[in-house]
């Protein structure tokens, strides 16, 4: 099934069937690309508009990445249900003989390594999805800024769910560098996430 080109009733039918994917991955890529949606909405709604003016030129450069991070999360909603798909096609390959053996062993690896990538590059977007909305907080149509505050939990969700995808793969890793690599990146990236996110809530608390 081709996710993205399903109604909202059947992508939620399809969530909430016994299929294990799509899953959380997907949903978190789903969520940053609503927050995205809703900062990319909020520059349409400055961009023109009295008062903003000096604002404008800043405004449409954050509007062209609001749109292509949108567009990049809802390509990742299936990329992230192909990701899991990979690993269960992996863990079914023979195993009959010693060489077998390795080959599947090496596939699983890899594809454990694919399925961490993916929601590593959700949580990434999302991230760079709350940047845009701290910088665009003080200078967008104040009209709409609840919907800059939505955009950003919405992201700051997608960004906690895919950190959560990468961390239940971490264990079937074998690699303990690279498991240790991608800890510490979790460690910085949601660090950074929750300051982005504290300034957005500061300025919508002094703004609301």
């Amino acid at each position: 099934m081709i996710l993205t080109g399903t109604t909202l009733r059947e992508f939620i039918e399809e969530l909430s069937s016994s299929s294990p994917a799509p899953g959380g991955g997907s949903v978190s890529a789903l969520s940053g690309a609503v927050g995205a949606g809703l900062v990319a909405m909020v520059c349409r709604l400055t961009i023109g508009k009295s008062g903003y003016e000096e604002h404008e030129t800043f405004i449409k450069s954050a509007l062209e990445k609001a749109d292509s991070l949108a567009k990049e999360l809802l390509d990742a909603v299936q990329k992230d249900t192909e990701a899991f798909d990979s690993v269960m096609a992996a863990f079914t390959m023979p195993k009959a003989t010693d060489e077998e053996k390795e080959i599947r062993k090496s596939a699983i690896q890899e594809a454990f390594k694919g399925a961490i990538a993916s929601p590593e590059n959700i949580a990434v977007k999302c991230l760079k999805i709350l940047e845009i909305a701290d910088e665009i907080v003080n200078k967008c149509n104040s009209n709409a800024i609840s919907d800059i505050g939505v955009g950003a939990l919405e992201a700051w969700a997608g960004l906690q769910g895919a950190v959560l995808n990468v961390r239940i793969n971490l264990p079937s890793i074998k690699d303990a560098e690279y498991v240790n690599q991608k800890q510490k990146w979790i460690t910085e990236i949601v660090g950074e996430g929750e300051r982005l996110l504290g300034e957005i809530k500061k300025t919508l608390s002094e703004k609301i």
